[in-house]
């Protein structure tokens, strides 16, 4: 199996697409409403937890969150050189300036990605792209126009992968892969951002050839239904956010974040 592909086992899979999208909406809104450790902490400690029960191949788990384990450090280590200044100053040079505000602030920066995004990645790791558009028109009643739409450009983004090897097995074919690779780069960045736009500009207009943009109502070859374990599914996610938050503010450190 492809490590790009859509998990097919687990419980996770056996969910409706939207309930994982609840779920992970559920846990984000709670964790954008504050900025401190404590809370992400919790909220973290219990999604390893629950992922231990998700049985999904520790491979794809760690390829697929592999952005945000990069992502997170970097973002408290850049919270921690340049953040909000509070308490004791350790280190100060230039527009550098290390003290416990910003050491706590880039704690809880680099928790709260963590605790946002895992969910996030790891619950659409098992979604098949035809199933959320299905679930998308059927429960929660969106635009068939809209649902068909956002499923042709789902299935082109697996084609990245493939189109950027051919371009690079096509300009190594030419000689001109091994010259610069900041500048190889860019030149292949733009070739595959002009190759997506012609190739979405044939699907979109191969689409509206076939009566995709109809308005007349569309009937669903599968049936999208909402069991109880997808209320399950909503009602742990809300577990999870109510106990980080719970946590937080009986420790004290709820920090709702300000305009």
């Amino acid at each position: 199996m492809s490590i790009l592909a859509p998990v097919q086992h687990g419980p996770l899979a056996k969910l409706n697409p939207v309930s994982k999208l609840a779920a992970a909406l559920l846990i984000s809104a709670v964790l954008l409403i504050s900025i401190d450790w404590v809370s992400a902490a919790v909220a973290l400690t219990a999604e390893l937890v629950l992922l231990a029960f998700a049985r999904i191949p520790w491979r794809i788990v760690l390829v697929r969150t592999a952005p945000i384990w990069i992502a997170a450090p970097l973002a408290g280590l850049t919270t921690l050189l340049y953040g909000r200044t509070g308490g004791t100053v350790y280190v100060q040079w230039l527009l550098v300036e290390i003290s416990d505000g910003s050491i706590e602030l880039a704690i809880a920066t680099a928790l709260r990605i963590l605790a946002i995004g895992l969910p996030a990645v790891l619950l659409f790791v098992t979604i098949d792209p035809t199933d959320l558009a299905d679930g998308l028109a059927q429960v929660l009643k969106l635009p068939a126009r809209f649902v068909l739409g956002g499923l042709a450009g789902l299935r082109l983004v697996g084609l990245f992968v493939d189109d950027w090897r051919a371009l690079t097995l096509a300009r190594r074919a030419r000689g001109v892969a091994e010259t610069g690779v900041v500048r190889r780069m860019l030149g292949q960045s733009f070739a595959l951002f002009v190759l997506s736009i012609r190739r979405g500009t044939k699907l979109a207009t191969a689409m509206e050839a076939r009566g995709f943009g109809s308005l007349v109502e569309r009937t669903w070859a599968r049936p999208s239904v909402f069991r109880g374990r997808d209320w399950a599914a909503i009602a742990v996610a809300l577990a999870v956010a109510l106990l980080a938050a719970g946590v937080a503010i009986a420790v004290g450190s709820w920090n709702v974040v300000t305009a």
